[in-house]
């Protein structure tokens, strides 16, 4: 199915260009008198603990000279803080992606300040956030934490963010420099990308951060980067961390390494590294200061660093005496959190169809509600990995639905199956210690097996923190009871080694020792349980007595590098519960009962998440089966999709309305609400493009080949690869409808007077239907020749706008002179005729025009 219409393109020739000139000045090197004086007074102990973390989360404080530590922290989808207390929670925002998905740079402003504000409040300085990597694959494992698959777009929402934020004191790490562009094999990887796809493909929201918002901090990527001249890991590789990304664009703040990921002492020293993370120990912690002083590294490029380190220290308020650089701590003042993300989150959502133009519903004609599907039991707000935060609240989706629907009768059925692993086992009801007590029993031993602590736990999150040094093993011993009649699984999942005994079987064995890797990996976060199939007949037979197991899990205490020790067993536990199909039976009778059927299906922690990719693009489970089933027993059925990335909807030609709703965040119940009842126009246009069948992929995986990844497709990223291969996506990049119709009368292109070969293209837009709206007017760029190896089109420039029914406005977008470049040893630009397009998709194109670019 295809979203959108488009109309063929003209051919024409396209002469020879010069070399441009049109980018943005450099930022400059800072030059901060104080900064030097600062620096002078440190000693050289100092001055290397300075590059290398003191911690988790903070780097090193020298009190003597007033400056205290800097704090960072993970939040790409709030601010997590820096405390590992459970107690501490923080505001949960919806996934980059749906911001990204507003296309509008006002949220995006409103998001940088409300990053300023959570990391105030939970004492952090920096958070490792926005990931501006492209969505070049829709498998890649973090692509819900991107942006978008366009750089333009992706540039433009992250300036604002990074922007905002910083003007308030509090700094944004932009990451991960550079073609980090999915999980699998993340830490080893090389990516093989010539040097015009990085210029004008994957270097180039980075270098909008550099020029236009001056961020303060970039961290480099685990993996490498081959760009045809040198292959080196991206903390190593001096061409694009210190050519380019310091030298030619004068970047001025700090290079922290992903964390864990340096390698080498004068190898990351001379590529560009400022600060090893974490710390103390690791490679720098450990080889830094020798290296000096064996004078293997320089100390006027020590120096030069430990400056980059202190003009940070001062931009974020951590030194006293000296005043943050342009940015002013009194301006993060009480913010309305709640009604930002949730005003945020209803206009990310986007309308896929609506055939019968059935939204906003109006809520007196709707009585009875069936919610049904497994992510209307359980909503999947938050993706897995360094975008987690622990939520400062959890709405139920029944209860926003129902006071949406006031005065509505609101039932909830799961429908489907979705999840393959078992949920957590329950300790307090289920288990007893071998002492006889409730709970599980938790042993650390040292070496020789001697008990060092133990102690009964009823509350077990599948982690033992902080776990001491001479700690060698931790055992977990309990009985679990089974009285319910059918199958149950029980067993453990953990990483490392360890030995795992349910009801005297063997179930898993291994002596391999795991470290770090374990956590870069993201394998510690759902490690796939071993478990022991038992089926209860007495139970089911009307037996009194409950069947009981022994459960033994003998596992690793790990001590990685940079981290606090821990061990890990997940305890699982799947109930015989109630079998697929009566679980379909139930979901479709409530829909046939129901005035309206809104059925919500996506994915989950197990499917998207750091540290690996997906294998397919299919809704997990059952839920394709459930959208077809319950459409035929209510047509006035809504489906709406819970999930960040790409997935499959074979049945997108049958539903009448289907809503695209991302990973929302803490307010997502109560934005869908909104969406639903027309409190707020789901305004939200796809910031990628989604397939209809999985081998229309372009670029279907991105799994290493004898460790390189081949970005074969160059700069034909995304929807420029659909145009260039001829294929039909089931929606289109920037495809979105909201709630009203939309007329483009007239489109003019105006130069800049004071950017030559820039133009602001002004289009006449006009509200054709009954209700207010938000429209996404999208500029797409096209060369003189169709021939040449440019893409077919390619996003120039957006805006957003806000009419009345029947009001029609001009509408502009600035077209800037960058539009035209491509790199060839250097930027050129082409000279022609190039073609400016207006609509509401990369295929919906309303109204088009002609430049021509002579300088």
């Amino acid at each position: 199915m295809s979203l959108g219409t488009t109309e063929p393109a003209p051919a024409q020739p396209a002469p020879a260009g010069p070399r441009a000139t049109a980018t943005a000045a450099p930022a400059a090197r800072s030059t901060d008198r104080a900064i030097a004086a600062l620096r002078a007074r440190l000693t050289l102990e100092e001055k290397v603990a300075l590059l290398v973390g003191a911690g988790l989360w903070s780097t090193a404080a020298v009190p003597r000279v007033g400056l205290r530590a800097v704090h960072v922290s993970d939040g790409p989808a709030g601010v997590r803080g820096v405390s590992e207390d459970a107690a501490e929670t923080s505001a949960s925002f919806p996934a980059p992606s749906a911001l990204a998905a507003t296309w509008d740079v006002d949220l995006a402003d409103e998001l940088g300040a409300l990053f300023a504000a959570e990391a105030r409040r939970h004492g952090v300085d920096v958070v490792l956030a926005p990931q501006v990597n492209l969505q070049r694959t829709p498998v890649g494992g973090r692509h819900f934490e991107c942006y978008s698959e366009d750089p333009t777009l992706t540039g433009r929402i992250a300036v604002h963010v990074v922007r905002a934020a910083q003007e308030r004191g509090v700094g944004m790490c932009v990451k991960h420099f550079v073609a980090n562009d999915s999980e699998t094999q993340r830490t080893t990887y090389l990516s093989r990308v010539d040097e015009r796809t990085l210029r004008e493909v994957y270097l180039a929201p980075f270098e909008q951060l550099v020029h236009e918002a001056r961020a303060w901090s970039v961290m480099g990527a685990y993996s490498g980067i081959d760009d045809g001249t040198t292959a080196a890991p991206a903390l190593e590789h001096r061409p694009l961390l210190t050519g380019v990304l310091k030298d030619e664009w004068g970047f001025d703040g700090v290079v922290v390494s992903d964390w864990v990921a340096t390698r080498s002492v004068a190898g990351a020293f001379e590529g560009g590294l400022d600060l090893q993370m974490p710390g103390p120990d690791g490679v720098w912690g450990d080889g830094l200061l020798a290296a000096v002083r064996a004078g293997e590294v320089d100390e006027a490029a020590l120096d030069e660093k430990v400056e980059r380190i202190l003009l940070l220290a001062r931009r974020v308020g951590a030194i006293d005496g000296l005043a943050p650089e342009g940015a002013s701590r009194d301006r993060v003042a009480d913010v309305d959190v709640r009604g930002t993300l949730r005003r945020l989150v209803a206009r990310s959502m986007v309308v896929l169809k609506d055939d019968e133009h059935a939204l906003p519903l109006a809520s007196g004609d709707v009585r009875r509600v069936a919610l049904v599907g497994p992510n209307a039991l359980t909503p999947f707000v938050q993706g897995g990995g360094s975008a987690y935060v622990r939520p400062e609240r959890r709405a139920e989706l029944d209860d926003a639905v129902r006071d949406a629907f006031a005065g509505a009768e609101v039932t909830v059925h799961a429908g489907a199956v979705s999840r393959l692993l078992p949920p957590a086992l329950d300790l307090a009801h289920r288990c007893t210690s071998p002492a006889g007590e409730p709970g599980v029993l938790v042993e650390v031993l040292d070496a020789a097996g001697a008990v060092l602590e133990a102690r009964t736990v009823t509350a077990w999150t599948g982690w033992l923190r902080d776990v001491r040094a001479d700690a060698h093993t931790v055992r977990l011993r309990t009985t679990v009871t089974l009285d319910e009649p059918g199958r149950h699984e029980v067993g453990v999942g953990t990483v490392g080694r360890h030995h795992v005994v349910v009801g005297g079987e063997v179930l898993s064995t291994s002596e391999h020792e795991v470290g770090a890797e374990v956590i870069l990996d993201s394998s510690v976060n759902a490690p796939t349980p071993v478990t022991l199939a038992v089926e209860t007949p007495h139970a089911a037979a009307g037996h009194a007595e409950p069947v009981t197991i022994e459960l033994d899990a003998t596992v690793q205490a790990v001590h990685p590098v940079g981290y606090a020790s821990f061990a890990r067993a997940e305890l699982v536990h799947r109930t015989p519960g109630t079998s697929p199909d009566e679980l379909l039976a139930d979901a479709v009778a409530a829909a046939a009962a129901a005035d309206l059927a809104v059925v919500v299906v996506g994915t989950n922690e197990e499917v998207e998440s750091e540290g690996y990719d997906r294998t397919s693009l299919a809704l997990p489970g059952t839920q394709d089966q459930l959208v077809k089933a319950v459409l035929a027993a209510n047509p006035r059925t809504v489906v709406v999709v819970n999930a960040g990335a790409p997935v499959l909807l074979p049945w997108l030609d049958e539903v009448p309305c289907v809503l695209w709703a991302w990973l929302g965040g803490q307010e997502w119940p109560e934005a869908l609400g909104d969406v639903l009842t027309g409190v707020t126009e789901p305004s939200g246009r796809l910031p990628w493009t989604l397939p209809a069948h999985e081998s229309d992929v372009p670029v279907p995986d991105a799994v290493p080949v004898d460790g390189v990844v081949e970005y074969r497709e160059g700069v034909h990223v995304g929807y420029r690869s659909w145009l260039r291969l001829g294929r039909t996506p089931a929606a289109p990049f920037g495809h979105g409808l909201g709630w009203t119709t939309w007329s483009y009368d007239g489109v003019r292109a105006e130069p800049v007077a004071d950017e030559p070969a820039a133009y602001d293209l002004v289009v006449t837009l006009r509200n054709t239907g009954p209700r207010a709206g938000r429209e996404v007017v999208q500029v797409y760029a096209e060369p003189p020749a169709a021939s040449s190896d440019r893409p077919v089109r390619w996003l120039a420039g957006f805006a957003v706008a806000e009419l009345a029914p029947g009001e029609r406005r001009d509408v502009t977008v600035r077209v800037p002179a960058s539009t035209w470049r491509t790199w060839d040893a250097g930027w050129v630009v082409p000279l022609g005729t190039y073609r400016l397009r207006a609509g509401r998709s990369v295929q919906d194109l309303r109204v088009g025009t002609e430049v021509t670019v002579r300088t």
